[in-house]
């Protein structure tokens, strides 16, 4: 902020499971450029070597990376608490972090990140974390973890991507439920990081134009967020038009560019 310049909102973006964070960097790219442009994106590589083949060998280099792993029916994680107190150890090291973007995998562990933030579980010295991209996340299946993580709607301002072909389409669904009214952006695709049509990025940056103002009213006002609520306040006086009063979230359709 030296010189008048303001500094950018910083993002922790989290790649799928036996991917890597330069892969994910590359699929976020094929968006348009002014949604992101006036953030810092940082995109660490999961802890762990992949243990297994990857699903996208052939189609970009390695190495590849996971963050943890898990049993078949998604119940079971090992590794899970390492990779949280790795994760919390980078973002308060390379931090503060305004919000977190993640697909499947990382969609997931960001949410977990979130939710056990709100319980003051993790992360309890670190700035609320105000803004929340989901790829393909769900929710992790463990009471144990649920009981906490989603035990209160979760105040963070959500975009949730959900592809109709998506394998984990319905555990995306559920995903959004977890959060105070969410904009649900679906597509035609499958499990992958869509391209976005015209009016998908439009709606887009009328989201992230609200959380640039929020964040700047509470930059101007030399005002500390709690918990998310004071953006939610200052979001309605500005624009009813771009979210539906009276419903828990907004939902765009996306066509698939030519």
């Amino acid at each position: 902020m030296d010189n008048g310049k303001v500094k950018k909102m910083k993002i922790l973006c989290l790649h799928g499971f036996r991917t890597s964070g330069s892969f994910l960097q590359k699929q976020i790219s094929k968006w348009d450029p002014s949604i992101f442009g006036s953030f810092e994106l940082d995109f660490p590589d999961g802890l762990f070597p992949a243990g297994g083949k990857s699903d996208i060998e052939g189609i970009f280099p390695p190495p590849y990376f996971e963050w943890f792993q898990f049993d078949k029916d998604f119940t079971e994680y090992t590794n899970l608490e390492e990779c949280i107190s790795h994760l919390c150890e980078y973002i308060t090291r390379n931090g503060p972090f305004d919000g977190f973007l993640g697909f499947s995998q990382g969609a997931t562990l960001s949410a977990l990140l979130l939710g056990y933030q709100a319980q003051g579980k993790v992360l309890k010295d670190h700035p609320p974390i105000k803004l929340f991209v989901s790829i393909s996340g769900s929710k992790f299946r463990d009471p144990t973890i649920c009981d906490v993580a989603y035990k209160d709607i979760i105040k963070v301002k959500s975009v949730h991507f959900i592809g109709a072909k998506d394998w984990l389409r319905l555990p995306s669904e559920e995903l959004a439920t977890a959060f105070d009214k969410p904009l649900i952006i679906r597509h035609p695709q499958g499990h992958t990081v869509p391209r976005l049509d015209e009016a998908a990025v439009d709606q887009l940056l009328k989201w992230i134009k609200e959380i640039l103002q929020c964040n700047s009213s509470l930059l101007n006002n030399k005002h500390e967020v709690e918990d998310g609520e004071e953006c939610h306040r200052i979001q309605k006086k500005e624009d009813d038009a771009t979210i539906m009063t009276g419903k828990t979230e907004t939902e765009v359709a996306v066509a698939v560019p030519a």
